[in-house]
């Protein structure tokens, strides 16, 4: 198999998942990029900040504005201060936004096409992809 037919299936992949979350999506008034946003904040982790969200998401700070104001708008997040430098701002996801968060995932998780794999299966992948993704940024 060669590079180009391991990319047209990541991103057929890609697609395929996409298209299936696309009504919660809109249920919740979501676009794919505040959904990434929602995904990039991890209520187990403290509260990131901007830019923190910005490098998760490979994007530029006007950028994250604009979908942060979309979320706020929307009650999923609220804008803090960073008590360990004040100048800095995190982003603080609401009990919505924590309920909304948990229900994109578990969504994602029934309509991957990853879920037909099996244990061993996905272990590889998951070897194969943190390894890309490792060398990716390294790059």
């Amino acid at each position: 198999m060669d590079l180009l037919a391991v990319v047209a299936a990541a991103h057929e992949i890609t697609m395929m998942a996409n298209s299936r979350m696309t009504p919660l999506l809109a249920e919740h008034r979501l676009t794919d990029a505040t959904a990434h946003a929602l995904w990039a904040i991890d209520p187990a982790e403290p509260p990131p900040s901007m830019k923190t969200v910005a490098d998760r998401l490979f994007c530029n700070a006007s950028n994250l504005t604009f979908i942060t104001n979309q979320l706020v708008d929307r009650g999923l997040v609220t804008r803090g201060t960073d008590p360990a430098d004040r100048r800095s701002r995190v982003l603080v996801l609401t009990e919505r936004g924590r309920a909304v968060r948990a229900e994109l995932i578990r969504r994602m998780l029934t309509v991957t096409p990853f879920a037909a794999l099996g244990p061993e299966e996905l272990t590889q992948l998951n070897s194969l992809l943190s390894r890309t993704r490792e060398t990716y940024l390294r790059a």
